[in-house]
């Protein structure tokens, strides 16, 4: 019996799949498949009912891997005092991460993580707040950075700073011509917004003072509905409404035509409360206080003072 062996019985149930648990174990599925082989018949146990679809675990099965994620948390509880005592951290991060977070905040500080801590392998996978809370409960991602509060019992929220909102508005828009606009401006019927099961969908409805369900049908217009905010800026370059974008996103705008387009709020300014997010069990505290502390070094000053504003939850 192996550890490594442990760590694939463990990956194939939170996966329910042999093929997907090898992908994330980054070896193939043969290989793993064999060592998973090689423990049933070492325990004279069968742990997974193959017959099943997806696969799920037999009884003892069940009972083997709740053993495996303490002997797994205790090898990592381990590891962590030896790091904690040279100051060092080391081993695999796995990082869910919002995408209207990702692309603005990870090349602000990503480089300098990885220049201080050479030994730690940081795995990001931009994923939906729903995907993220699934995988901390399953054990498939160590953290998530997303927009709070989730209000999961199960896991510990640690805030890290407020981005307000912006208004990207098209040069035929009526509110164009403002300087700075207030939430009162807004309608949804006006709106590009991101689909389903995006919270900044969710936040820039909360934001606006009508609700989705008072869509006019006489309002003549198509409605847009993308996974992208890339794609709802060119949507906005083309007149076809306007958007609220996140702060950070601003910042990496080149092309003055975009910036034309930038509105931001007279007060309360409109901001999302951006954190991190991780299991209660989860043994890296002090790894997670690390990567806290490059973030906020990162991001610009103003962000992490809360300040008066509209919190939008």
């Amino acid at each position: 019996m192996t550890i490594t062996q442990l760590e694939y019985i463990i990956a194939v149930n939170s996966y329910k799949s042999f093929s997907v648990a090898a992908n994330h174990c980054f070896v193939t599925q043969p290989t793993l498949s064999m060592q998973v082989q090689k423990l049933e018949e070492e325990l004279g146990v069968v742990i997974f009912d193959r017959s099943r679809n997806p696969i799920s675990a037999t009884d003892v099965g069940e009972q083997l891997i709740r053993q495996a994620k303490i002997i797994i948390e205790e090898r990592d509880r381990f590891q962590n005092i030896i790091e904690n005592i040279k100051g060092e951290f080391s081993g695999i991060l796995r990082v869910g991460i919002i995408p209207t977070i990702a692309p603005f905040l990870l090349p602000l500080f990503l480089q300098s993580f990885l220049d201080k801590y050479p030994k730690v392998e940081l795995i990001f996978d931009e994923l939906t707040t729903n995907e993220i809370v699934s995988g901390i409960h399953k054990s498939t991602l160590d953290l998530g950075i997303l927009a709070l509060p989730i209000n999961d019992s199960g896991i510990i929220e640690d805030s890290l700073y407020y981005e307000p909102f912006v208004a990207f508005i098209p040069e035929k828009h009526k509110l164009f011509s403002k300087e700075k606009i207030s939430v009162d401006d807004l309608y949804v019927n006006d709106l590009l917004l991101l689909k389903e099961g995006h919270c900044l969908r969710e936040q820039t409805l909360k934001v606006c003072r009508t609700s989705e369900k008072e869509w006019r049908d006489d309002h003549n217009k198509i409605l847009f509905e993308f996974g992208s905010l890339d794609t709802l800026i060119n949507l906005v370059q083309q007149n076809f409404g306007l958007t609220l974008l996140p702060y950070l996103s601003v910042k990496f705008m080149k092309d003055n035509s975009q910036l034309d387009l930038v509105r931001e709020f007279n007060s309360p300014v409109p901001k999302r409360e951006i954190g991190l997010v991780y299991s209660k069990s989860f043994i890296k505290k002090q790894l997670i206080g690390a990567l806290k502390k490059e973030i906020l070094n990162a991001v610009p000053q103003e962000l992490t003072d809360k300040k008066e504003g509209l919190i939008i939850h």
